[in-house]
């Protein structure tokens, strides 16, 4: 699993600032900290050869023409002649980066008008907070060294969904499962589950509709966004099952869900809860074991749960019954724990339990969980200061405590002041994640992507999650690395390797002439 996060951004002095031209300069402001006397050298370049974003699961292809220009993800990002040169500052030693390979394995690009950062693959929800809390330190640090930098106007980064004026921005999730299980039904089982999941790690927004039409609090930043049940599209029409079918891995044996519908979450407990459960449904579907609460309307039961913060609100099953989205979650819940097997490991009992304590304690009281939940916390947060100042769900101040809850600034966001306080559950310390940004995990391939970026900075001259490409010193050649299988390319395979290599070409042989296969499927 992984998880990728479009930071908001804005440059408070530049009000009419170009946001992909702000973006750009997030990636080459952390490239800047890596380069540590390596020049030019910080900074693999995204290789685009492996993306197929118009292949729908579904079984067809979207024509290319049709395509809305935001899913043309396989085109590199540009910028025109007069913003390179703005972003320069006249130079021409420097190239402008839009992608990055970091050492932990993981990506930080731009995507459109947005920063973005894609964890490296882990194998359990624990890890997925712990990169994906990585991406926070990276993106903080690159925001931190263009604030410090002279000539350059300050920016704010915001780990959130929406502007607040119509625009919205990701979270997205991707699972690795298994080719075997019909597309159709992940689609029937996970629809309820997402709609009714964001009571758990909803990140709370205020006002309703897609244009911030309606006053009042909501669960989720993203509910309004979503028009469809299933499509392939990301940023319109925006469906609750995602069918892009771009495996990243070895297509005859894996699909990758793309999971576009969840928050940014800040609350650790949300995050790990977030795909936690979600795995635990999709070994559910794979075991043809997983409940499939069919709803009426799914898309307006969407909103109708988001749009309800005492979780009364109750939507409609084709059967005719009527379900609370505490319900919806308790049936998944309650087969997960019926399918649970004895021998379960540490985590997975973990999750199983915090998910049925959080449900019970949302049940009985939601304010009870405002150390878990972040809607519930920033909620918290907004009622304090409508009690104190008398203010109504449409003065503009409260909408500026929501954007403030995600500022990433230490000093200044909200949800980090909480975090100092005791105020929110942590599950992963400071250290360890100063440490996941610059280190890959061991049990996938994104260690040997990590790890070759780090030890091979001059010959690693592309990059995917597929594959890396070398290009030798005296060679006139590249050469292409495979790396389509997740579980190879691990510490336990190759650390041996890259510890015994003395340069690139004498790790390239000893890799590519090894009797067994540590990398490529």
């Amino acid at each position: 699993m992984g998880t990728e996060t479009e930071y908001g951004i804005i440059a408070p002095d530049l009000p009419s600032a170009n946001a992909t031209l702000l973006s750009s300069q997030v990636v080459n402001a952390y490239a800047a900290t890596l380069r540590q006397g390596l020049g030019n050298l910080a900074g693999t370049r995204w290789d685009y050869t492996d993306e197929t974003p118009l292949t729908d699961a579904r079984g067809f292809r979207m024509d290319r023409a049709s395509a809305h220009p935001s899913q043309l993800t396989d085109e590199p990002p540009e910028l025109s002649a007069e913003q390179i040169a703005l972003e320069r500052g006249g130079s021409e030693e420097i190239p402008v980066l839009m992608n990055l390979v970091l050492n932990n394995g993981a990506r930080l690009y731009v995507d459109h008008a947005h920063p973005e950062y894609s964890s490296p693959e882990v194998t359990n929800p624990l890890d997925a907070v712990l990169w994906d809390r990585a991406g926070d330190h990276v993106a903080a640090a690159a925001m931190d060294r263009i604030n410090a930098t002279p000539g350059f106007s300050p920016v704010i980064l915001y780990k959130n969904n929406t502007d607040s004026k119509s625009v919205s921005y990701g979270s997205h999730e991707n699972y690795l499962v298994p080719r075997s299980v019909p597309f159709s039904r992940l689609a029937e089982a996970l629809i309820p589950f997402f709609v009714s999941r964001q009571v758990i790690c909803g990140a709370g927004r205020v006002g309703r509709g897609p244009l911030n039409q309606e006053a009042g609090f909501q669960l989720s930043q993203r509910a309004d966004f979503f028009e469809n049940e299933i499509g392939l599209e990301t940023t319109v029409r925006r469906p609750i099952i995602n069918t892009r079918d771009e495996p990243h891995a070895v297509a005859e044996k894996y699909r990758r869900l793309h999971v576009i519908i969840g928050d940014a979450n800040l609350n650790e407990v949300s995050n790990y809860l977030k795909t936690g459960t979600t795995a635990l449904v999709l070994a559910l579907i794979e075991q043809g074991l997983a409940p499939v609460p069919a709803l009426e309307d799914p898309v307006d039961a969407l909103r109708a749960i988001s749009h309800d913060p005492t979780l009364r609100a109750r939507v409609r099953l084709t059967d005719g019954r009527t379900m609370t989205g505490l319900d919806l979650q308790e049936v998944y819940c309650d087969a997960v724990l019926q399918a649970l097997p004895e021998d379960a490991d540490e985590q997975t009992r973990d999750v199983v339990e915090r998910w049925q304590a959080l449900l019970a304690t949302l049940r009985r009281d939601p304010a009870d969980a405002s150390r878990q939940v972040d809607w519930i916390a920033k909620l918290k947060v907004l009622e304090a200061y409508r009690a104190r100042d008398g203010l109504a769900w449409t003065d503009a101040r409260l909408a500026l405590v929501d954007l403030q809850y995600a500022d990433l600034r230490p000093d200044r966001g909200i949800y980090a002041r909480l975090a100092r306080r005791g105020d929110v559950e942590l599950l992963v310390e400071p250290a360890e994640v100063a440490r996941a940004a610059v280190e890959p995990p061991r049990d996938t391939r994104a260690y040997f992507r990590g790890r070759c970026i780090s030890e091979y900075p001059a010959e690693v001259v592309g990059a995917s999650w597929d594959s890396l490409i070398f290009e030798l010193a005296g060679e006139r050649r590249l050469q292409r690395v495979e790396t389509r299988e997740p579980l190879r390319g691990t510490a336990g395979l190759t650390a041996e390797l890259f510890d015994q290599a003395g340069d690139a070409e004498d790790f390239l042989a000893r890799l590519l002439s090894g009797p067994d296969r540590r990398v490529a499927p």
